[in-house]
């Protein structure tokens, strides 16, 4: 599509990073609004918060990456750290316990916050998305469908270029953006402190297993050959683990969330 946004005085803007910036501040400002109300967040504290998290995703999201293929990464370790690749659930992955040490360490309400980061991910991603329908990257599968896109640049990583493929990479934006509308909806209608997260990571899980279908970029690996992708055997154990601590969080918080409606 489009890799270079635009180029300024010798400066390259490229178009996955300036959405990926977009993003990042569409964040940090609702996670500074929103935790601020929700728990007390100062702005210093959302600011170190972010740029925690931001750390971990890149590592985890480059070290995954690696995983995919570690013979070619072994050969050229510049391209891991230098190409636009990442590989979003080993960014979630470490950003997890990245968020909940700094929770604990700031005495921030992990339920509560944990809330207020499902839709901050919600806003990063669906940005980081669109970047990735310009660099494209995690590109579909050929198809004769009237959604079909043709990336011809050929700076792009899409493959083959020149004839129509899914645009996977907005398909996956647009069902990011209904489950932030979603999980806005029901912010103010939660049973349950950490609800918001939870859901959050059950619909992504479902959404993204049922979107690895129309992927064309097998670079990414399988665990079973054209059955089951990396990213779906993930989004399974997901599911399960989460299923599991829906159960018991549905019992235990609860009780916090209806003397906070009596008060």
């Amino acid at each position: 599509m489009h890799p270079v946004l635009f180029e300024l005085g010798g400066i390259t803007v490229y178009s996955y990073g300036f959405m990926i910036a977009i993003g990042a501040l569409a964040g940090v400002a609702y996670m500074t609004i929103q935790g601020k109300k929700e728990v007390g967040l100062t702005f210093d504290q959302a600011n170190s918060l972010f740029l925690y998290i931001f750390i971990a995703a890149f590592v985890g999201g480059k070290l995954f990456l690696f995983f995919e293929d570690p013979s070619r990464y072994m050969h050229t370790p510049r391209k891991l750290l230098t190409g636009n690749g990442f590989v979003f659930y080993g960014s979630f992955l470490l950003a997890i316990p990245t968020m909940l040490w700094f929770f604990r360490k700031h005495k921030l309400d992990l339920y509560k916050m944990l809330d207020v980061m499902a839709v901050t991910t919600c806003l990063v991603h669906m940005f980081g998305r669109m970047g990735c329908f310009l660099a494209g990257c995690c590109y579909g599968i050929p198809t004769d469908g009237v959604l079909g896109v043709i990336f011809s640049d050929p700076a792009c990583s899409a493959e083959p270029k020149n004839i129509p493929l899914h645009p996977t990479q907005l398909y996956e934006a647009i069902y990011i953006l209904i489950v932030m509308i979603v999980l806005l909806v029901l912010r103010s209608r939660r049973k349950f402190y950490g609800q918001l997260f939870l859901l959050y990571m059950i619909l992504y899980a479902v959404g993204r297993s049922i979107l690895e279908i129309f992927r064309g970029d097998e670079a990414r690996g399988y665990i079973v050959q054209d059955y089951l992708s990396h990213s779906q055997f993930i989004a399974i154990l997901i599911i399960l683990t989460v299923i599991y601590v829906y159960s018991r969080w549905s019992r235990t918080n609860t009780i916090s969330v209806q003397k906070n409606k009596r008060a």
